[in-house]
């Protein structure tokens, strides 16, 4: 699913998102390596991916495909920084695609 899709990098997070034509409600996953650190600060950071992540399901349409993948730089990242970063990673993929073509 990491190959296939879009993708937006941002410094704590890389977002991921397929987009099927389903009816199914959005479906998300976490990837937090032993590279973010050690299992506490894994289980800290997918704690906290979860709670950003769920504030903005509504903003991925029905049948998407999201998969967050966690890096070192989440392990010393606030709640408020890794939900700015997925803004970010959000706002990157759904630009229109003549819009990134134009820089």
């Amino acid at each position: 699913m990491v190959r296939a899709g879009r993708r937006a990098p941002s410094p704590t997070l890389v977002l991921h998102v397929l987009s099927r034509k389903d009816v199914d409600p959005v479906r998300v996953g976490l990837i937090v390596s032993k590279g973010v650190g050690g299992s506490v600060v894994r289980h800290q950071v997918a704690r906290r991916l979860r709670a950003v992540c769920s504030e903005r399901l509504s903003e991925f349409g029905d049948g998407d495909l999201v998969v967050l993948r966690a890096l070192p730089g989440a392990a010393r990242a606030t709640s408020q920084q890794l939900a700015l970063d997925l803004e970010y990673a959000i706002s990157r993929i759904t630009r229109r695609p003549d819009v990134m073509g134009a820089r």
